[in-house]
């Protein structure tokens, strides 16, 4: 990612700290930071239950017929960008792939608090891996530029990959931090933060704009209020085609996903047990020389 300069220190500060984010309010107006312009979060719409199956000849997971929800992790994600927006000014987007009844993610993002939504829908988009919808939505992004930060959830609960949020920065050729548990400080240009590693945190400092997946830590979500609900309803979600956005389509769909579920198929579990009766001194002596001899034969020993 290369050298990042340092922040240029601010005069004695007052902060405030929301969302994991402390923000350093500047006391010389001359030097106060620049509102935030636009915040884009990418959701998904998933199946409500892990019950679900799949597609033996194409690999994909069968939808219809099951209850659908805003991914649980993207949720954490936009309530990252309301508070962000709510301590420093701009404009979040909720933005999402997938057939038309992802706008009832849409509108649920908005009742919780986003300012406006974008759906990518059709059926070339149909059957895109997490190359093709990085690809997709990407695209979709460069064209509601100008922006400040890219907020994704950690994953989606039904692929459990997490490629998107930094498929999209390779994208973008944006800078991307992955598992961020806290923002320690913001500014126009560049964040510190911490991402969530094996054994603690790992500090960073990125500049801005950029890509960040968050986890749980981040924020705890907000319920949709009555007037965020009444204005969901009202609210129109403009739908992009693959004709509306600078993209090749033979990078999209599933033809355009490069790659391929080869099989799926139910494993076959069988279960043997032996059982050895040890109820006297030699019975158990040669149970254990027979315990002895099973790890051997397993490798185990």
């Amino acid at each position: 990612m290369g050298s990042i300069p340092s922040l240029t220190p601010l005069p004695p500060p007052r902060t405030l700290t929301t969302c994991g984010f402390t923000w350093f309010v500047d006391l010389v107006s001359s030097r106060r930071p620049a509102p935030i312009v636009k915040i884009i979060v990418p959701i998904k719409q998933v199946p409500e239950t892990t019950a679900v199956n799949l597609d033996e000849k194409t690999g994909t997971m069968i939808r219809e017929g099951v209850e659908s929800i805003v991914n649980p992790l993207d949720l954490y994600a936009i309530e990252c960008a309301l508070q962000l927006r709510e301590a420093h000014g701009g404009h979040v987007v909720a933005l999402s792939m997938g057939p038309m009844r992802a706008e009832r993610a849409l509108r649920e993002a908005v009742a919780m608090g986003c300012d406006s939504a974008v759906l990518l829908s059709d059926r070339a988009f149909a059957g895109s891996d997490t190359w093709a919808t990085g690809y997709a939505l990407a695209a979709a992004i460069r064209k509601l530029a100008p922006f400040d930060l890219i907020i994704c959830g950690e994953r989606a609960t039904d692929g459990d990959t997490g490629q998107v949020g930094p498929g999209i920065a390779a994208f973008l050729d944006l800078p991307v931090a992955t598992y961020v548990g806290k923002l320690d400080e913001i500014t126009k240009t560049s964040a510190r933060l911490s991402r969530l590693v094996e054994g603690g945190y790992e500090q960073l400092e990125i500049r801005l704009p950029a890509v960040v997946t968050v986890v749980k830590e981040i924020a705890a979500p907000r319920l949709p209020t009555l007037r965020g609900k009444q204005r969901s309803r009202k609210i129109d979600i403009p739908v992009w085609k693959p004709h509306d956005l600078d993209i090749d389509p033979a990078k999209i769909g599933l033809d355009g996903s490069p790659t391929r579920v080869v099989k799926i198929f139910r494993p076959k579990i069988s279960r043997a047990c032996e059982k050895l009766s040890a109820s006297s001194d030699d019975a158990v002596a040669a149970a254990a020389d027979r315990f002895v001899q099973f790890v051997s034969e397993k490798g185990l020993l």
